[in-house]
């Protein structure tokens, strides 16, 4: 388990700070928010530490996923919105990868995350283009 001194959730995982934690596995661990964006708000990190999610162990990933899923159910709650945020310009706050998930209790909830999704036009050939560029380096 790779950890950072500095980082907040990896402090959380030591037990340095005190969280709220729901869930913990040998390569995950799972905390209520303590700012909710609504209630029921959680977080499930990996214990290895990374800022981005193509640094994180795979195996890392194949448990969070399933915490994430055990937790949407707990809350109890049809809708909800699972986030995970990369970067600055992603608007990632703490350096060390994680997962919110956020329930959505009413269609009149105006706390929480709002979402916009601003569409951009592709030309089909570049469309293509790029297609095939991606594909090439995904082999």
């Amino acid at each position: 388990m790779a950890t950072s001194a500095s980082c907040l959730f990896c402090r959380i995982i030591k037990g340095d700070i005190p969280s709220f934690k729901l869930v913990e596995t040998s390569l995950s661990y799972a905390f209520l928010d303590i700012q909710p964006l609504s209630k029921g708000h959680a977080l499930v990190i990996p214990k290895f530490h990374a800022e981005k999610l193509n640094d994180v162990p795979d195996e890392n990933l194949a448990d969070i996923l399933p915490i994430a899923k055990k937790i949407a159910t707990a809350v109890g709650v049809p809708d909800y919105n699972v986030l995970q945020n990369n970067g600055k310009l992603a608007h990632q706050e703490v350096g060390h990868v994680h997962f919110h998930i956020i329930p959505k209790p009413e269609a009149s909830d105006t706390q929480g995350l709002v979402i916009g999704w601003p569409q951009q036009k592709m030309e089909k050939g570049e469309l293509e283009s790029y297609f095939e560029d991606l594909k090439r380096k995904l082999q």
